[in-house]
């Protein structure tokens, strides 16, 4: 790879988009374009980049602040030859020389210092010269007035993405973690000079410390070190008050650290010298990161310690205050240090634990005692496991692993394995730790240690076995205790999932009158929608799930808001709200790769795949089941839904023995969700479809007989479970019962809205009915199928429902056949063949048997007078 290549990591749409601006040259005339963006933001890269692989003409010039005076220096520059001074000529003369084959491309870097005659010429040649295949690029740090209202494009650089980050890392031959790239990122801002110089400048043992405070480049140093120099004493002052003090502090905190009394002229001074920026509420800030670990750095140890002593003096927040006091403290100081952990204990009751994670590591650094200098630490990166910040907790894992065994010790690595998808790990350290642990001497331990019980459970389905470990949780904690609470929002699930639905809404509604803000109210809020959705309260599940969502931003758990997404998904997905599915889908996709927590994405990628093949959208579909199984998980709670997600796919492409293949293991698993919780796992219908569409009634009937009796209570599930039967029923030839089975599926869903279940039972009731020669009373059916699919956007089955009421014939569509004289099953038969579909699949598109489509195949050749498939097909094209 090339330098600029390199240099132009993660500025694929920037160097795609001049692209698009140098096609739109060729074919529609001049244009110009400014790239803008602060410096080092990799302006300069982007255009080596793009001129090394420019195929045309390209002149280049790098303007200069001392030469901005000098009339068309930049012209000159350009092309190595004296041009006039005056815009208009000097457009005409650059006109003569720059025109060739192929689009010609005019750079100039660092525009901002360009003369104005230079500028004009450029922008005039542009205007006047619309035929010219050009493209003129000005690369500057803001726009230059003198283009205002010449119509130039402008591509704005931002900084890097953490991924682009660490790409950029990896070329300078440092592997960071996630969680490093995005520290690494939020303290350059993404700027790809900061970035490199940092990557250069700092050890490579620093980029293994996920808590590690980076400085800032040399080069970043001093510049702030020149501008604070020239800065007077109080505004000095001021900026190293800001620099100490949290960002959100107070500006009467920093006015009182400094020891000024009017603090305005030191803001107008340090706003003058780039140092300070306004906030939209007026407020003084440090302009970035940087610049505040310059000061830092300037500002020298001693200085630093004092000014955190004295910080600890003036801010109000007891957290802030003692954060000071730490950052004053190089060595242990036990004292401080237990009044470190009992705020971090604290905070982690409250549901604060990203906060608790901080402090609990500040507490173990203070810590003389090695024992409990170990146990804080691995307190510390359970809180991050608690806030959902696997990528930072899977950093200190090996630290963890070197301690000393302890009971807590292993629950906390049991609590990382478990949101990562380690079953077996999780279990075997829960069962240790467990087995080691006091409960006698040490509840609070043990209780955690249940707690983590009750979610492995959950993921695995246990109903009976998570309710027990919930209720040890509660008894050795008690109710209103952070584990008592988060076990038992969870025993809800449990009971559900045990078929003891009433006493679950029974405990959600007594959590929910006593726990009502707060990280542990979203749980509980999350909790409850879940169950709603399995007992078919679908406006009261989307409710509370968009609450649990929404609660996020109050210091929620990011873990619990991926389980609200994901569940949110399924909601929107049962409604007919798509869109809002796949943003909702997109959304925790997105955070589940920012903290490392897999658990969730099988169940986000489900309702993506079945969106997507419901809307013919088959590359995405494909793509959304790859996500699902690419994650490494053996959990049951993860192989379940991309089992489904594989299993719709294959549906909707009317494979029936790919749905078969991927769905009868779960006949023979020693869980089943779909016992207790029919409603969230709508698998048996869609297994017992394929059966009977492949024939095998024998077995349709044994399967849909193991399940029936768990569905009552269950609308939904009893719905689709009646529809199945009426498939297997009409099969079998027993077409008044099953009618009476499709009549009852459509009465369960009354009242539900649920419009995806309502489309399907409608389609499979029409197909059965036109398959046993009711072609009349299926076509209403079918078309009532065709309109809720419609309006769903669910294309795939809107083509199959117009495919079965051509092949009812009844009321064709608008729109003439071509060859009429072959029958309306003829025809569906022909279209589908001359796609390219086997008899089997032509046979499963429209519900009738090989046999039969062979036989219409006999006759069409002969109507159409072709022999073979391939002429058919070219027949129709």
């Amino acid at each position: 790879m090339s330098r600029s290549a390199a240099a132009c990591v993660g500025r694929d749409h920037e160097l795609a988009e001049l692209a698009g601006f140098l096609d739109a040259a060729a074919t529609r005339g001049a244009a110009m374009v400014c790239i803008t963006g602060p410096s080092g933001i990799g302006k300069t890269a982007l255009l080596r980049r793009l001129t090394e692989t420019h195929r045309g003409p390209v002149h280049s010039a790098q303007a200069m602040d001392w030469e901005t005076d000098s009339p068309a220096g930049v012209l000159r520059q350009l092309l190595q030859e004296s041009p006039p001074t005056e815009p208009v000529a000097a457009a005409a003369w650059l006109a003569d020389r720059v025109t060739g084959d192929g689009p010609t491309l005019i750079v100039v870097d660092d525009a901002e210092f360009a003369d104005p005659v230079s500028l004009k010429a450029l922008s005039t040649l542009v205007r006047h010269r619309q035929s010219s295949a050009i493209l003129v690029l000005l690369a500057m740090t803001t726009p230059t007035p003198l283009l205002a209202g010449f119509g130039t494009e402008e591509i704005r650089l931002t900084g890097l993405s953490p991924a682009a980050v660490a790409d950029l890392a990896r070329l300078r031959g440092r592997v960071l973690h996630p969680a490093m790239a995005e520290l690494l990122t939020r303290h350059t801002r993404g700027n790809p000079r900061d970035v490199l110089a940092l990557l250069d400048e700092l050890p490579a043992s620093s980029w293994a410390q996920p808590d590690a405070r980076l400085p800032a480049p040399a080069h970043v140093t001093a510049d702030v070190r020149v501008r604070l120099d020239h800065c007077s004493a109080d505004t000095r002052a001021l900026i190293e008050a800001l620099a100490i003090l949290d960002p959100d502090e107070s500006l009467d905190a920093a006015t009182q650290l400094a020891g000024l009394t009017d603090p305005l002229d030191a803001i107008d001074e340090g706003v003058a010298a780039n140092l300070i920026t306004m906030t939209a509420d007026q407020r003084p800030h440090l302009c970035d990161p940087l610049t505040t670990a310059a000061v830092v750095a300037i500002m020298g140890v001693r200085a630093v310690a004092a000014a955190h002593h004295r910080a600890a003096e003036v801010v109000v927040d007891p957290a802030r205050r003692l954060r000071h006091l730490v950052a004053a403290t190089p060595t242990t100081d036990p004292q401080l240090a237990d009044r470190v952990d009992q705020l971090a204990h604290d905070r982690s009751g409250a549901g604060a634990w990203a906060e608790a994670a901080g402090l609990y590591r500040d507490a173990s650094r203070l810590t003389a005692d090695p024992l409990l200098r170990d146990e804080r630490l691995t307190r510390s990166v359970d809180a991050l496991v608690a806030a959902g910040d696997c990528a930072g907790a899977a950093t200190l894992v090996p630290v963890v692993e070197s301690l000393r065994e302890t009971p807590l010790r292993n629950a906390v690595l049991a609590y990382l394995a478990v949101l990562r998808g380690r079953a077996a790990e999780a279990e075997v350290r829960l069962q240790r730790a467990w087995d080691i642990v006091n409960a006698e001497r040490d509840p609070a331990t043990a209780a955690l240690i249940a707690q983590r019980h009750v979610l492995n459970s959950l993921m695995r389905c246990r109903g009976d076995e998570l309710v027990g470990w919930a209720d040890r949780a509660i008894a050795l904690a008690g109710d209103d205790s952070p584990a008592g609470l988060e076990a038992a929002a969870i025993r809800g699930l449990g009971l559900a999932a045990s078929g003891r639905s009433r006493e679950a809404a029974a405990g959600y509604d007594d959590l929910g009158a006593r726990v009502r803000d707060g990280a542990q109210a979203q749980r509980v809020t999350m909790g409850r929608g879940w169950f709603q959705l399995s007992m078919d309260e679908v406006d009261g599940a989307r409710s509370n799930l968009e609450s649990a969502v929404a609660m996020a931003e109050l210091g929620g758990s990011s873990r619990i808001t991926l389980w609200a997404l994901a569940w949110l998904a399924r909601v929107q997905f049962t409604v007919g709200d798509w869109d809002r599915a796949l943003d909702s889908a997109r959304r925790g996709r997105e955070l589940a790769a920012g903290t490392g927590i897999v658990l969730v994405t099988p169940l986000l990628a489900w309702t993506e795949a079945q969106v997507y093949a419901l809307r013919g959208s088959w590359q995405a579909a494909t793509a959304a089941v790859s996500a699902a199984d690419a994650v490494t998980g053996d959990y049951e709670l993860m192989r379940l839904p991309t089992l489904i997600a594989r299993a719709g796919l294959a549906e909707a492409e009317a494979d029936h023995a790919t749905v078969r293949r991927v769905l009868e293991p779960l006949t023979k698993a020693s869980w089943d969700p779909a016992q207790h919780e029919p409603a969230l796992w709508p698998w048996v219908d869609m297994l017992a479809g394929a059966l009977v569409s492949d024939g095998q009634l024998g077995a349709a009937e044994a399967f849909l007989g193991s399940h029936e009796r768990f569905c009552r209570g269950h609308r939904s599930a009893q719905a689709r479970l009646s529809a199945a039967r009426g498939r297997l029923l009409g099969a079998t030839g027993d077409l008044a019962a099953a009618r009476r089975c499709f009549d009852e599926a459509l009465a369960l869903l009354d009242g539900l809205p649920m419009r995806y279940d309502l489309a399907r039972i409608n389609f499979a009731y029409g197909q059965t009915l036109r398959r046993a020669g009711k072609r009349r009373d299926a076509d209403p059916i079918i078309r009532t199928a065709r309109e809720l699919y419609l309006s769903l956007g669910a294309q795939t089955f809107v083509d199959r429902c117009e495919r079965e009421l051509k092949a009812g014939g009844v009321h064709q569509l608008r729109g003439s056949r071509r060859n009429a004289e072959l029958t309306p099953q003829e025809e569906a038969v022909t279209a589908l063949v001359a796609q390219g579909l086997s008899n089997r699949e032509v046979a499963a598109e429209l519900y009738i048997s090989a046999k039969t489509v062979q036989y219409h195949l006999t006759r069409i050749y002969a109507k159409l007078e072709v022999r073979s498939r391939s002429e058919l097909a070219a027949l129709r094209r």
